[in-house]
């Protein structure tokens, strides 16, 4: 199986819900499912701007309600779910999630920032990678983000809350992920495609609802 569809589902808000192959693991940076393991299923689930749930009852209350069990991933977004964009590179699949009211640079001063906007990202790597191979693809996958915003003019490396999974088979696999690996390089492109897609949409519908400049100028 080389790409995983995502389903789309309302409860009191939209959810974008991959079901993996038997068998996948993945790397994580979700605010539930986090780390490196086994994964059954992603979620991403849309929230309002001034939302102020606990985001890990939150989910788990999504995760009963859809019957899933076993390991998965749950991410937050405040950009609309059914924007999604997907993109494909060579056996990599990515879709996006892009929401730009609060872009930041990295290593900007400490300030309180509402956790909303989000830049959520899941690849689907039809190969079995290595763990160091995972985190790399980790990296990567940021990088390619960046890139993405920097060539579209947005003042920041992305915002406070973005959240990347990454999944494949399980089993021994491929080393490396990196920008110039086989697999790094397809992650690379699909993600910097589906970033400036799913930018590009946010500034739309931004503009069209009369919002600001996602720029921050």
């Amino acid at each position: 199986m080389s790409f995983v569809i995502p389903e789309v589902h309302r409860f009191d808000r939209p959810v974008l819900l991959w079901r993996l192959p038997a068998g996948s693991r993945a790397v994580s940076t979700a605010v539930v499912g986090g780390g490196i393991g086994p994964c059954e299923w992603i979620i991403n689930v849309e929230v309002h701007d001034d939302y102020h749930r606990d985001p890990i009852e939150h989910l788990s209350e999504l995760i009963t309600e859809l019957r899933l069990s076993g390991r998965g991933a749950g991410m937050l977004t405040a950009a609309a779910i059914q924007r999604y964009v997907r993109t494909s590179d060579e056996g990599v699949d990515c879709t996006a999630t892009v929401g730009l009211s609060h872009p930041r640079f990295a290593a900007a001063p400490t300030e309180n920032v509402l956790p909303v906007g989000t830049i959520n990202t899941f690849c689907w790597v039809p190969v079995s990678l290595e763990d160091a191979a995972l985190v790399n693809l980790v990296v990567t996958a940021t990088e390619a983000k960046t890139q993405a915003l920097v060539e579209l003019g947005v003042a920041g490396t992305g915002t406070p809350s973005d959240a990347v999974v990454i999944a494949c088979p399980d089993g021994p696999g491929e080393q490396f992920g990196g920008p110039r690996s086989r697999w790094g390089a397809r992650l690379a492109r699909a993600v910097h495609a589906a970033t400036v897609q799913g930018a590009r949409g946010w500034v739309e519908l931004s503009s069209a609802r009369g919002g600001g400049d996602p720029s921050g100028r």
